[in-house]
């Protein structure tokens, strides 16, 4: 393999070793929640605490494919239909109680994902509303430090559908303009102002694009496809606090 003999005069045993893994952040919209999916350790450290699914990353692999490849082992998914993007890397000295383990995390979600299968090291495997665990007290305690990546991950989504178009990618195909904004009231905590939305959604060229089997009859709802564009300029900006929902008859 390139690069794998060491230069002349180069020692490596002057640093010590240490590993590297993924942790993933996976978000879906289940019953109108914004869901996170978590495992039940089935071993040491921290065994029968709940944590972010993850694993190491192997010698043969970079950091997206080990992603990539835990994301499709814990949730059964294909190799395409999700959005997935690295968030940070966390590598305080002691997260890990086993050796110095450097955790590249990442954000990812997807419509309608199934129930989960836990994993090899892993006791169990369900989906957590997001809420329960970062805002009620009584929540169970996350194992590493998962649960300021968890935070992390939240306000990373949060962010993204300001800017972005990705809201869509939280919707199976076709869909309408109230689920669409029932995702942004679900990951916000509050659903933006009921015109303001429509006119952004519909007046941003490619956003989203009408249901070729659905457009000739022009039904109410009508029915909608993700569009081409990525960017929202200017930004459909989220609520501020204290402020709520605009009116919420049918969206159309």
């Amino acid at each position: 393999m390139p690069g794998s003999t060491a230069p002349a005069g180069y020692d490596a045993g002057k640093y010590p070793p240490f590993a590297v893994t993924v942790d993933l952040a996976v978000f879906t919209i289940r019953s109108g929640a914004l869901s996170v999916l978590l495992v039940q350790r089935g071993s040491d450290p921290f065994e029968g605490s709940w944590a972010l699914p993850g694993g190491f990353i192997e010698p043969d692999e970079d950091a997206a494919t080990a992603a990539s490849r835990e994301l499709v082992e814990e949730t059964g998914m294909e190799d395409a239909g999700y959005h997935l993007e690295q968030l940070r890397t966390y590598s305080t000295p002691d997260r890990d109680p086993r050796m110095r383990v450097v955790s590249v995390a990442h954000v990812a979600f997807a419509p309608d994902l199934p129930d989960p299968t836990a994993g090899d090291d892993a006791a169990f495997a369900r989906w957590w509303v997001v809420e329960e665990i970062l805002g009620d007290p009584d929540a169970p305690q996350l194992a590493f430090d998962h649960r300021e990546i968890l935070t992390d991950a939240l306000e990373r989504v949060r962010a993204k559908l300001e800017y972005t178009t990705l809201a869509t990618q939280f919707l199976a195909e076709p869909f309408t303009l109230a689920e669409l904004r029932s995702v942004y009231g679900a990951v916000w905590g509050v659903a933006p102002d009921r015109g303001g939305f429509i006119r952004k959604v519909l007046s941003t060229d490619g956003f989203i694009v009408a249901d070729e089997h659905t457009a000739e009859a022009d039904p109410r709802p009508a029915l909608y496809r993700r569009g081409t564009a990525t960017d929202l300029q200017p930004a459909l900006l989220r609520p501020r606090a204290g402020e709520g929902p605009g009116e919420d008859e049918p969206d159309n």
